[in-house]
């Protein structure tokens, strides 16, 4: 069976039930959604968990701050992983927790 995982990214004006994506391979089943803020990504972070993703890697527009609110969303019921750039070029230069909380 093959694992069921996650990538969230956050992006303005981003609805995850319409930018999303899937990729299926034999050893891992990818789901990709946009959201457009922290609190829409920990909202997602417990959809995701409920059908079955372990595994969620957050893109390194989240800051700190982001990444610790996705992980105590899930509570254990899934790794959460993060891609990391202090100074994310997609937002200025910023970190996440400058805009998103």
């Amino acid at each position: 069976m093959a694992m069921r995982a996650a990538f969230i990214f956050v992006a303005p004006e981003a609805d995850p039930s319409q930018h999303r994506a899937e990729v299926l391979t034999p050893e891992v089943e990818l789901v990709v959604h946009a959201v457009k803020n922290y609190a829409d990504a920990c909202t997602l972070a417990k959809q995701l968990v409920a059908d079955g993703i372990i595994a969620i890697e957050l893109c390194g527009g989240f800051g700190s701050e982001g990444v610790a609110q996705v992980t105590r969303a899930v509570a254990g019921r899934a790794a959460v992983g993060v891609v990391r750039f202090d100074h994310h070029p997609g937002l200025d230069h910023h970190s996440g927790d400058e805009y998103f909380l």
